[in-house]
């Protein structure tokens, strides 16, 4: 097949254009480089089965393709909120035009949506039936509702024109290629703990999330993508840790004598975050297989390498 991966320089599309590649597919990469960096795909310059396109999915794209992953978007709080204007434009516009390119091909197309359309949940876990509990006029609206609207045009667009879709609710994700400066917790702490600094806990270090290693979340998309089922589903360990569990597993692992500090919670920051995956184990056989020591290991000989 020929494959189009949107946010394909991002930490997330370039596992998945890997995995596609592995499977021998073809795969036409799109992104901006807004916060995907060439780097991520700079193995791939040789691989006559893979190509790249500098597009931004706010604009239409004329491509001839058997499936779509839509992926493009800032995900970290530090760069969706850089320009949220330019992110909830590219929630919405860009599904507007990957789903019409899906609707005149006639083709499967996947969103990566995320666990951040519940919110703050007063719901624990989240099941796929939970809708959520977002502040719409937040600092981080742009990219709850972005991809809350998102998931709307996807599923009546599946119901009016009959697009195949598979939308899937993506939990905190990590490994390999996420980058230095995206503010997510796992990356921050890892760098601090390599630098030698103090680890820094937004809040009181109770609050709760979930990780799940990006090998695992890649197998999740495919599986997902070669089902018949529309979603939503999460995709996410659902193994629960707390701040500062993460905080000393992180110091220990390094190496590091890194001190741990707590400043002020940002507005609206969720106080627990865990998938129900009980759809993805029933509807696609699947669910995660490596455990959070294993997969911090290799995330931090990876951050090791480029800090340097």
């Amino acid at each position: 097949m020929r494959i189009l991966v949107t946010g394909a320089a991002g930490f997330l599309g370039s596992h998945l254009v890997d995995r596609l590649l592995r499977d021998g597919n073809e795969v036409l990469g799109v992104d901006n480089l807004y916060t995907g960096s060439k780097a991520n795909i700079e193995h791939l310059s040789a691989n006559t089965q893979f190509e790249f396109l500098r597009h931004d999915v706010t604009f239409p794209l004329y491509v001839e393709v058997d499936a779509i992953y839509n992926l493009a978007s800032p995900a970290s709080p530090v760069h969706y909120q850089r320009d949220p204007v330019q992110t909830i434009k590219t929630n919405v516009l860009g599904a507007v035009n990957m789903l019409g390119l899906a609707k005149r091909l006639g083709i499967p197309i996947f969103q990566a949506s995320t666990s951040e359309v519940y919110g703050d949940p007063d719901v624990h876990p989240q099941p796929e039936s939970y809708w959520g509990r977002v502040n719409p006029i937040g600092p981080r609206a742009c990219y709850d509702e972005g991809k809350r609207a998102a998931e709307t045009l996807f599923f009546d667009y599946h119901r009016q024109h009959q697009v195949q879709i598979r939308v899937a609710r993506i939990f905190n994700t990590y490994g390999p290629r996420m980058a230095v400066d995206d503010g997510r917790v796992i990356s921050n702490f890892i760098v601090q703990a390599l630098r030698g600094d103090d680890i820094t806990i937004f809040g009181d270090g109770s609050q709760t999330r979930s990780f799940c290693y990006v090998d695992d979340l890649v197998e999740g998309f495919t599986r997902f993508m070669n089902s018949t089922v529309a979603g939503p589903i999460n995709l996410g360990n659902p193994n629960e840790f707390s701040m500062s569990e993460l905080a000393e597993l992180v110091i220990g692992l390094a190496g590091s004598k890194s001190k741990v500090t707590f400043l002020d919670l940002p507005e609206d920051d969720p106080r627990q975050r865990q998938p129900d995956i009980a759809q993805a184990k029933d509807l696609l056989g699947w669910q995660p297989t490596i455990d959070l020591e294993q997969g911090l290991t290799r995330t931090i000989e990876y951050f090791k390498s480029v800090l340097k």
